[in-house]
């Protein structure tokens, strides 16, 4: 799925400098913890989370992992911001809650 097509699907905000809205996504990975992240990596994922820490980031980083969603509207600091723009991480945020976003992305062709 298109990163523009996640946005839209969403109805996301984008809280890093983002140059390639066609960049795709294969996968979509959700939990907030993060061993469970860590126990089934797969390429080309995007990470779905309600946890709101710099580990998030270092974790998607680990996996090479370039998108991570917050859900239920929570707002990354201006540090985890910077961090994951630093790395190349587009960093997102939606309204939704995980339950839903999960729904709505593998309704419209996200795979688990």
């Amino acid at each position: 799925m298109k990163l523009s097509r996640i946005i839209e699907v969403l109805d996301a905000e984008v809280y890093t400098h983002c140059k390639d809205l066609d960049m795709t996504f294969q996968h979509g990975k959700a939990s907030d913890l993060l061993s469970d992240v860590l126990r089934f990596p797969a390429e080309n994922s995007l990470l779905l989370t309600g946890l709101m820490n710099l580990q998030v980031v270092r974790t998607a980083e680990m996996l090479d992992i370039k998108g991570i969603v917050f859900v239920r509207d929570k707002k990354p600091s201006q540090g985890i911001i910077d961090l994951a723009d630093g790395l190349g991480i587009i960093l997102m945020g939606t309204r939704y809650n995980l339950y839903k976003s999960c729904g709505l992305l593998y309704h419209y062709g996200l795979m688990d």
